[in-house]
C-alpha cells in the first residue's frame, strides 16, 4: 500500500479532508498531519511538519494545502530536498510530475480552480517522471539549495 503524508492550515479542512477521502478510496494510507478546525495554526509550521514526515522515509508523495496554497508550497520549496508544485490544472499537475520530478503538491482551500482538485491530483498521481534532459533540469533545481544566486 502507498503512503501519502497531508498537512493544511485552517484554511484548507475542507479540501484536506476531500483529498483524503479520495486516497483511501483508491487504497492509499494516509498520514494526516494537518488540522481539522478552522481556529488558526501557520502554514509553514504545516508545511514543515508534512516535509519533515516525508523526508523520514516509506511515503509516494506529500501534499499540502492552505487557503491559497501560495504560502504553504513556498515553505515546503523551503526545506531541502522537496520540491512542491502548486498547480493551476490538471495538465501543470502532470507536467510537475513528469518534467519536475515533484515530490509535493499543493492546492488552496479558497481557490476556484478551472479543473476539480481531485482530478488535478489524479493527473498527478497518474504521471511518472520522464528523465531525459528533465534530469539535468531537476538536478539544476536542487543544487540552488541553500545557495545564493
Amino acid at each position: 500500500m502507498s503512503k501519502v503524508v497531508i498537512a493544511n492550515d485552517h484554511g484548507a479542512v475542507e479540501i484536506s479532508q476531500r483529498i483524503i477521502t479520495h486516497l483511501e478510496k483508491y487504497g492509499y494510507e494516509v498520514n494526516h498531519l494537518g488540522v481539522s478546525s478552522e481556529d488558526s495554526v501557520d502554514y509553514p509550521d504545516m508545511a514543515a511538519k508534512a516535509c519533515g514526515e516525508y523526508l523520514s522515509g516509506g511515503y509516494e508523495f506529500g501534499i499540502v494545502c492552505c487557503g491559497t496554497g501560495i504560502g504553504i508550497s513556498i515553505s515546503a520549496n523551503k526545506i531541502n530536498g522537496i520540491r512542491c508544485a502548486l498547480p493551476q490544472n490538471s495538465f501543470a499537475a502532470r507536467m510537475a510530475k513528469q518534467h519536475n520530478n515533484a515530490n509535493f503538491i499543493a492546492f488552496g482551500g479558497r481557490i476556484d480552480y478551472q479543473d476539480d482538485v481531485l482530478d488535478m491530483l489524479d493527473a498527478f498521481i497518474d504521471e511518472s517522471f520522464e528523465g531525459g534532459r528533465h534530469e539535468r533540469r531537476v538536478e539544476k533545481i536542487m543544487s540552488l539549495e541553500g545557495g545564493v544566486c
